[in-house]
């Protein structure tokens, strides 16, 4: 597992690589916040990221947080001192593990196990939230056509959709993007209004 340590001050980063030494990680890299750290740590291709920002101003939180939201990958957070604001702005950029006055040694490995299991929880709620969108975008889009049908060919409900479906077989397409094909079509034609 590759890691990356941002961090601008070297006796912290030295406590978290040693944390992670311990915990028998050795792909580590220290980065310091500095010039165009971001690109360098996209191309670093991380698997997990802590961050160690001491007491960061709101610029530096700013910073930090981009690369939160362009790296999407398990990222820890430690800062010495926090407020709503700060913790708010982390949650919303999708850090995975915000520790506040935690760093030890010690603590390391537990708080990355944290980040990589929040990040894969959250990862498959979003993939889940992904498909039902698409399931119910997929569905209206069948109705649509399904009530096109209805209205042209004098079909029933079950007809239309089974005209779809068997449509969509022969084509070897999803009954969807037969759907949309018609609806399309049927608009094409002045069909709707």
């Amino acid at each position: 597992m590759r890691i990356v340590i941002v961090d601008d001050s070297g006796l912290r980063a030295t406590v978290l690589e040693e944390g992670l030494r311990d915990a028998g990680y050795d792909d580590i890299h220290v980065v310091p916040p500095q010039g165009a750290f971001v690109a360098k740590i996209e191309r670093m291709a991380p698997d997990v990221v802590l961050m160690d920002l001491g007491s960061p101003s709101r610029d530096t939180l700013e910073e930090m947080l981009a690369v939160s939201r362009a790296l999407a990958r398990p990222i820890a957070m430690f800062v010495d001192q926090s407020d709503e604001t700060m913790i708010g702005a982390a949650i919303d950029a999708g850090v995975s593990a915000y520790v506040v006055d935690g760093l030890r040694k010690d603590r390391v490995k537990p708080i990355l196990d944290l980040a990589i299991r929040r990040f894969n929880a959250f990862a498959r709620m979003q993939t889940e939230l992904d498909e039902a969108r698409t399931a119910l975008a997929d569905r209206k889009v069948i109705d649509r056509a399904k009530a096109i049908l209805m209205q042209t060919r004098g079909l029933t409900e079950p007809e239309a959709y089974t005209l779809l479906r068997s449509t969509a077989m022969s084509q070897s397409k999803r009954i969807a993007d037969v759907a949309e094909a018609l609806i399309t079509a049927h608009g094409l034609l002045g069909g709707l209004q």
